[in-house]
């Protein structure tokens, strides 16, 4: 995929926050994303509403979704805001199938530093650090990865991870009784 450094019109450059102020952010969105979820019990639409407080929230969220699985060691593009992401990725490959692939957080401080097309994936050029979560159903199953980029370096920290974790959990722990599922929503190939 080609893409321009230009920035979109309809997005912000990121702003990076200090501690202080993320641990302030985030707990405004948990409280904003349970509020707004409670009682909810479809995964699409979670993910949906997770996406759009995190970014209404969090000022150096670029790019933030999720990457699904839709076939056995196969990502494809699920519900994010944000530019163009790439449509589909292999487990092991960029940042996304490396967290696939191992089911470990990983938090890259400058994905410019980074092989393109193995360890990299440049969906957009504007990028500049990212941090990728693996996202589990209950009964242990890979959904799929949450991806959030920033428009600058060294944007993402053991802040952010404990934070995306305790919203993340809302898949994995049964917080809410979520019986719709990605699945119901995928287009057989």
């Amino acid at each position: 995929m080609s893409a321009t450094a230009e920035m979109p019109y309809f997005v912000r450059p990121s702003k990076n926050l200090s501690a202080e102020e993320k641990e302030r952010a985030y707990a405004q969105a948990y409280a904003a994303i349970a509020a707004t979820l409670t009682g909810e019990t479809n995964e699409l639409v979670a993910m949906v509403t997770i996406n759009s407080l995190l970014k209404t929230y969090l000022p150096y969220f670029y790019w933030t979704g999720f990457y699904l699985v839709v076939a056995p060691d196969k990502l494809a593009v699920g519900p994010y805001q944000g530019t163009l992401g790439c449509l589909s990725i292999d487990f092991g490959r960029g940042v996304c199938g490396a967290v696939a692939a191992s089911g470990q957080t990983k938090i890259v401080p400058d994905t410019h530093a980074l092989e393109e097309g193995r360890e990299h994936i440049a969906c957009d050029p504007n990028s500049r650090s990212e941090i990728v979560l693996p996202v589990r159903r209950s009964d242990g199953s890979l959904l799929g990865v949450f991806d959030v980029d920033s428009t600058e370096r060294d944007s993402f920290d053991a802040i952010d991870q404990r934070w995306l974790e305790k919203i993340l959990a809302i898949f994995s722990e049964s917080v809410l009784p979520l019986r719709a599922t990605w699945a119901d929503y995928a287009v057989s190939r």
